[in-house]
């Protein structure tokens, strides 16, 4: 095989495993564009007059709940960039780089946690914080940050906007003999 020969073997080879996927990321955005991520729509004078706390750090992935390998195509979501996290009493606000602001209310949220890894992403034990929220549609999605300084007191604020769910009364059991 001449050398040209072998370079177009190889440009349409690479050819080919780009339009693949290509084709799976569009199939994976189809698949998930009922998904919506909850614009923001508070300025950002707004968002700093509700004595929010903010930290910085980035924005890993967004995943389905309990699934850290299933990868969310969910706009303003999709892709890692740079964020600020501010949580204040009308919930957990994400800054990312490029996207407009998302805002999980209290009502959304489900829980907040630390993780190890995700998608496209491992680190030290504990070294993620993941977010649990609820879509409009009822679905759960963990979304995953990797902040640049301690995580807990940011886990200790969100943890305080989780509605706690109390046990309803179970009927009693008890016979009346």
């Amino acid at each position: 095989m001449s050398q040209p020969m072998a370079v177009g073997v190889m440009l349409g080879v690479a050819a080919l495993i780009l339009g693949l996927m290509l084709w799976g990321w569009m199939r994976r955005r189809r698949r998930d564009s009922g998904i919506i991520a909850p614009l923001d729509t508070r300025t950002a004078a707004q968002r700093e007059s509700d004595g929010g706390f903010t930290e910085a750090g980035l924005y890993v992935a967004s995943t389905a709940h309990g699934e850290p390998l299933e990868r969310l195509a969910i706009a303003g979501l999709a892709f890692r960039t740079k964020a600020a996290v501010t949580v204040s009493p009308a919930g957990v606000a994400l800054e990312l780089a490029g996207e407009r602001p998302v805002l999980f209310t209290p009502d959304m949220l489900v829980g907040v946690d630390r993780a190890t890894w995700t998608v496209g992403r491992v680190v030290e034990p504990d070294g993620l914080v993941l977010i649990a929220w609820r879509t409009a549609l009822g679905v759960v999605v963990d979304s995953y940050l990797r902040l640049h300084s301690d995580p807990r007191a940011l886990i200790a604020r969100i943890g305080a906007l989780v509605p706690t769910i109390t046990p309803s009364a179970s009927p009693s059991t008890e016979s009346t003999e």
